[in-house]
């Protein structure tokens, strides 16, 4: 979906519309921002920043508070929808997902023409643009689907695959972030078929342990199905980073930008968490993890401040660190409709 959080908004709102639009908390209660409308992104407001700093980028910014269960509905409109065409339905999040429509309700042989179709089906039913990806693998697909937004329709047909990798800087890589992406730049990895080219020792250093996958992914590979029902045992992720950090306010910010990933995951699956674990890796390799287990949650607000709480555990902000990451395990089912568990859109990212 584009821009969900903010244009659900704009779209029950017609004041907000053509208007920069932020989700999220109040900057001075120290809120987060959840989502932003396209307008708001043209001045540098992005998801997971601190309101307060959205506002100096954009002092006519609209801030808007979430409203849980609006946002949970119109997910639930989207992703029948999408149950409709095919049951192969994979979440990645309450407004994205992959789906593999080989078979689809229509028997439509073309993927470009299922697409079309879902994108209308979408907008006719909740008056929400979508963007869609079309590629023979996940990987593939993921890339595409953002690279028209807004209202976007991207096809990689097999025999575009190489042209279309050629276009790809070395961050459209999946797990490649911010930090990483600098990290292969500084040793002149800058377009994903560079990957390929590099010398391996040279990579290895760049990316550790992630190397063969990403050289997979550089070549256009990913043999992953879609999966509908994937039974996890917890949800979790990491970043080493290629200066070590020693402000710990940045270190908080880190901390709670990962758990608000777990606590979307969780929320996307139905699932509940009693355990939040945080890790941390200083710049010796010494390597500690904190837990808190507590009363099952999916909320953002209570997974974020569980997980900065543990930091406080460690020696972050005393000693220099090069790894940080936050999970949640310990996962139960969320209540039924009558009794719907809390969702975690309080500060919610979506960069999409």
């Amino acid at each position: 979906m584009d821009a969900f959080y903010a244009s659900v908004e704009q779209r029950d709102r017609p004041e907000l519309r053509g208007k920069p639009v932020a989700v999220g908390g109040r900057p001075e209660s120290r809120g987060v921002v959840a989502a932003a409308s396209y307008e708001a992104r043209v001045f540098g407001v992005r998801s997971a920043i601190p309101m307060s700093r959205a506002v100096r980028l954009c002092p006519q910014l609209e801030i808007v508070r979430p409203d849980f269960q609006k946002y949970r509905a119109v997910s639930q409109q989207i992703f029948a929808i999408f149950r409709s065409v095919t049951p192969l339905v994979e979440p990645l999040s309450l407004d994205e997902a992959y789906l593999d429509v080989t078979e689809n309700v229509w028997s439509e042989p073309l993927g470009m023409n299922v697409a079309k179709r879902v994108k209308e089906l979408i907008l006719a039913e909740t008056q929400l643009t979508a963007s869609a990806g079309v590629a023979p693998n996940k990987f593939l697909a993921k890339i595409a689907s953002g690279w028209r937004k807004p209202n976007g329709l991207t096809i990689v047909a097999p025999d575009r695959i190489e042209s279309f990798l050629q276009k790809l800087p070395v961050d459209a890589l999946w797990g490649v972030g911010p930090v990483t992406a600098k990290r292969l730049r500084d040793r002149g990895i800058e377009r994903l078929i560079d990957v390929r080219a590099a010398d391996p020792a040279t990579l290895r250093e760049a990316v550790g342990s992630m190397t063969d996958w990403l050289l997979q992914l550089a070549r256009g590979e990913d043999d992953r199905a879609v999966t509908p029902n994937r039974a996890s045992k917890s949800s979790s992720s990491e970043c080493t980073y290629s200066h070590d950090l020693t402000d710990l306010d940045r270190m908080r910010e880190e901390v709670a930008e990962m758990a608000r990933d777990n606590a979307e995951w969780l929320a996307t699956r139905g699932l509940v968490a009693r355990t939040v674990t945080i890790k941390v890796r200083y710049e010796d390799f010494t390597t500690v993890t904190r837990s808190d287990t507590r009363a099952p949650t999916n909320n953002l607000d209570a997974i974020q401040e569980r997980a900065v709480q543990l930091l406080a555990k460690t020696d972050a902000g005393k000693r220099p660190v090069r790894l940080l990451g936050a999970g949640v395990t310990n996962f139960g089912e969320t209540r039924g409709e009558d009794e719907p568990a809390r969702l975690p859109f309080e500060s919610m990212n979506d960069d999409r």
